[in-house]
């Protein structure tokens, strides 16, 4: 199984969609600093996920929800009633 997952930083109006093929060890790699593009952002807590059967549908959905109208998707039907997620969306949030 591979996954598609959206984490929230815990410190700043952060979040960051990735995908994976192991949750646990990717959120670990998340919160030690392992990646560049969130390690000044750590800890994160996972938000949400969808698991997929392939790696390439993975990097599919990734690059979907990346776009404004994947985003919009999130914000309405995923992460529903998470306001700081909201305005992250938006791109309203200052960080």
């Amino acid at each position: 199984m591979w996954y598609v997952y959206i984490i929230r930083s815990l410190i700043k109006n952060f979040i960051y969609i990735g995908s994976t093929n192991s949750l646990k060890r990717r959120l670990n790699e998340h919160n030690c600093g392992l990646s560049l593009s969130t390690k000044h952002y750590k800890p994160f807590e996972l938000e949400a996920f969808i698991a997929v059967k392939t790696e390439s549908k993975a990097k599919e959905l990734e690059k979907y929800l990346k776009t404004g109208s994947g985003r919009a998707v999130l914000k309405k039907r995923i992460l529903v009633g998470k306001a700081s997620v909201s305005s992250v969306l938006n791109g309203t949030a200052s960080a």
